[in-house]
């Protein structure tokens, strides 16, 4: 755990020297914020037509509260709204630290850096786990503020009853659960795809794959064709990081240690 804890500094580090890498994963997360807020506040503000006006919209929105909760259909139907943009705390850290994850180790190779790391008694395991949590904590941290001022809008700007009516385990779980379960998935791929490619853009291209599932979870529950309970979601994360560790296995067999510096030119 010392080990760890010196090469995941040592990525943090560096990232620390190199602050505007942080910047877009700041920039997503307002635009993220700004948009939840204008569909679910701004817009039926600014257009005079409640959300309770679209048939539809209240019709769906009896999935993510019962219609005899003790919520108007108003703060129903922005109680949906405001649920399904929680997604995109899952797909930020993921999307903000996928380019430090994927330059993980094609940078320690162009930087020449590699080779007295690898000279050094860490395991490859210590090394490819060190460089997920380097690039995911600093990206995580940032959702979690984020996720802060989310609910601190939502209390401020929201329908009576309906940041009380979020703060539910289904929250904490796709926040705290799948949202890190699913980085860890990815950033893995792109890290171990990063050791076998001499191009960072490589390794995040495949890794991004992930979001494509996850963009089909966010249209599916807007269309109200499924709802992801709590219990779902547990699984979910479990599952992720079931596959993590799996990943993790398989990509300290695939680094190849020892020749991985002779193939590299």
């Amino acid at each position: 755990m010392s080990r760890l804890r010196t090469l995941v500094g040592k990525e943090l580090l560096d990232l620390r020297r190199n602050r505007a890498a942080l910047v877009p994963v700041v920039l997503v997360m307002i635009l993220s914020i700004a948009v939840g807020f204008g569909v679910a506040v701004a817009a039926p503000a600014l257009s005079g037509h409640p959300l309770s006006e679209d048939s539809g919209l209240v019709r769906i929105s009896e999935k993510a509260a019962p219609p005899d909760a003790a919520l108007s259909a108003d703060a129903r139907a922005q109680l949906f709204l405001f649920q399904q943009f929680l997604l995109l705390f899952v797909i930020t850290p993921i999307t903000g630290a996928m380019s430090l994850a994927a330059h993980a180790i094609v940078g320690e190779k162009q930087a020449r850096t590699l080779e007295p790391l690898l000279a050094t008694p860490i395991t490859t395991i210590e090394l490819l786990v060190a460089k997920i949590l380097g690039a995911l904590l600093p990206t995580f941290g940032i959702s979690l503020a984020g996720f802060a001022l989310y609910f601190a809008g939502i209390a401020a700007f929201g329908q009576p009853g309906v940041v009380s009516a979020m703060a539910t385990a289904r929250t904490a779980l796709l926040v705290l659960g799948v949202g890190p379960a699913a980085a860890l998935v990815s950033l893995q791929a792109a890290v171990v795809i990063s050791s076998r490619v001499n191009d960072a853009r490589t390794a995040q291209q495949f890794a991004i794959l992930i979001i494509v599932p996850l963009t089909g979870v966010f249209v599916a529950q807007f269309n109200g064709t499924f709802w992801l309970t709590a219990t779902t979601l547990s699984l979910t994360a479990l599952a992720l990081f079931g596959v993590w560790v799996l990943l993790v296995l398989f990509s300290a067999a695939l680094f190849e240690r020892e020749s991985i510096l002779t193939r590299w030119r």
